[in-house]
């Protein structure tokens, strides 16, 4: 994944969350995420009225280009599947279970609290993580720490594209 503030490299679970995988790469190989940024950021600072909190970036085509999103997916639990949000993890954000779609999030830290069971939503189902930086938490950092109203971030980082490497 190429941003315009440096390169990250994701490895994909293919095994262990299988639907989820298969949804990400659909909009790679499709490019659907033509024109994707991270666009969120969470971060102790700016979340007072959550309880739990949490630390990530979120990205994907939020409401650039409503037409190429792809249907919801099924909604694989971190129980099922037994990836974890920690550090580097990567996740579909979603509303209610089943509802995840284009949106993804990469935690900065363990997030526990978004795992199955976890308290940041209140249907204790969590989010369906399905892979982990492995290179370039330091953009993953950078991105997070920019300037924010609220959790949106003040510029975008526009993903300049997501390609595989085997």
């Amino acid at each position: 994944m190429t941003t315009t503030m440096g390169e990250i490299t994701i490895e994909l679970f293919e095994q262990e969350a299988p639907e989820t995988v298969a949804n990400f790469l659909r909009y790679v190989d499709e490019g659907r995420y033509e024109k994707a940024s991270f666009y969120r950021v969470v971060r102790e600072d700016n979340q007072p009225g959550n309880q739990v909190k949490i630390a990530v970036i979120q990205g994907g085509l939020f409401k650039e280009d409503p037409d190429k999103a792809l249907p919801p997916i099924y909604h694989e639990t971190t129980e099922d599947t037994g990836i974890w949000h920690q550090d580097g993890v990567i996740s579909m954000a979603r509303l209610e279970p089943g509802t995840a779609s284009s949106e993804f999030f990469i935690c900065v830290g363990d997030q526990p609290e978004l795992d199955f069971g976890g308290k940041r939503n209140p249907d204790g189902q969590g989010f369906a993580a399905f892979g982990q930086v492995i290179k370039g938490m330091s953009v993953v950092r950078r991105i997070q720490k920019r300037p924010a109203e609220g959790q949106y971030l003040k510029l975008k980082i526009l993903i300049k594209n997501i390609t595989r490497i085997n």
